[in-house]
């Protein structure tokens, strides 16, 4: 496992806020209430801990098929539906949206191999992310691969507490299947907009891992 380089500042900056935090404890509260001083500073430690987890890349062996799209993000499975979406397509499309919990890996990779021809950023709301207006009024990064036998976009929200989204993608630029893509921090929800003719290979529920499970192959 390796920690993400989008958390190395934030890491740092809560570090040597909670090392402060101890110290000032351990000048003030320690000589009064001992008991007290140690629990904050485990209580201190275990709230730095959990935010680097937000930051790991766990070792994986990633999945590659050029007929399916790989699960761009970690989390919950939450939609599968036919939509029409109003930023690009102007034709229903199969919708597979991924919710990321504060607890998942936090990393966005490419869900299958071809050309970026679209990307932009919408400034938005923070509404939670599994409300479906989510998709359209909040914060987000679409992006759009194109191969040789279909398009498909990917959209990075923000949510409540997920207030940064990280995209790496430029217009022109090839990418490859489980490459990353972006991050965003502290969690949301990726939907993946593909052809009609895709197969769900998942359902609602579902637990998925970036670039491990396939969520939906072509014909």
């Amino acid at each position: 496992m390796t920690i993400h380089k989008e958390g190395f500042r934030t890491i740092l900056i809560v570090g040597w806020a909670i090392v402060a935090l101890i110290f000032l404890s351990l000048q003030y509260i320690y000589p009064l209430q001992p008991i007290a001083h140690i629990l904050l500073s485990v209580v201190l430690v275990a709230f730095w801990l959990f935010i680097v987890s937000f930051f790991r890349i766990p070792s994986r062996r990633f999945t590659y098929k050029d007929d399916a799209f790989i699960s761009p993000a970690d989390g919950k499975v939450v939609v599968i539906e036919e939509t029409v979406d109003p930023e690009y397509y102007n034709e229903k499309r199969l919708q597979i949206s991924v919710f990321m919990s504060p607890a998942n890996v936090h990393v966005n990779r490419y869900p299958i191999s071809g050309e970026v021809i679209y990307n932009q950023y919408h400034k938005g709301k923070y509404l939670v992310a599994w409300d479906p207006k989510s998709s359209t009024e909040n914060e987000r990064h679409s992006l759009v691969i194109k191969t040789s036998r279909c398009t498909v976009l990917v959209k990075q929200i923000a949510g409540a507490l997920a207030k940064r989204i990280v995209n790496y993608a430029e217009v022109g630029k090839s990418v490859k299947q489980n490459e990353e893509l972006g991050f965003i921090k502290f969690g949301s929800r990726v939907d993946l907009l593909l052809p009609l003719d895709a197969t769900p290979a998942v359902k609602i529920g579902d637990h998925v891992k970036n670039g491990v499970t396939v969520l939906a192959t072509l014909p």
